[in-house]
């Protein structure tokens, strides 16, 4: 089984920025961390919205796992990209969105994923990829 990770905008600051919500970790030292059989994890990360799309669109994976960041609650953009690809949608987040800020709680996302995850840490993509395991894709 192949997944694809992606993070949107700011997230290459993890281990950096706001640790006290984020963690002291990069991502790049998480995936190292994360051993699966039978799986290949691949990662993509970029602080802009078309490139993202773009990964969604020509990925040829069995599930992806996307941390919008704070495109999860501006871009319709992504949600239709979502909507409009085959290949299934985990929706992840570290913090606890829905306890933050009130312009947190929305995700444009959210209805076209199979699932939402969130407020666990960077150990939310490991649920996900559980999921993927576990149930397929």
């Amino acid at each position: 089984m192949k997944i694809l990770i992606i993070n949107g905008p700011n997230l290459n600051l993890l281990g950096k920025r706001n640790k006290e919500i984020y963690g002291s970790i990069s991502f790049e030292d998480f995936l190292d961390e994360l051993k699966f059989e039978d799986m290949e994890i691949l990662y993509q990360q970029s602080n802009i919205e078309g490139e993202l799309i773009s990964e969604m669109q020509n990925a040829s994976v069995d599930g992806i796992i996307i941390n919008a960041g704070g495109y999860t609650h501006t871009s319709v953009a992504i949600r239709d990209c979502i909507e409009a690809i085959s290949i299934p949608v985990i929706e992840v987040h570290i913090s606890n969105i829905a306890g933050r800020e009130s312009f947190r709680h929305n995700s444009l996302i959210a209805p076209v994923c199979i699932g939402s995850i969130f407020g666990f840490g960077l150990r939310s993509y490991e649920m996900a990829i559980d999921y993927f395991k576990k149930y397929g894709a």
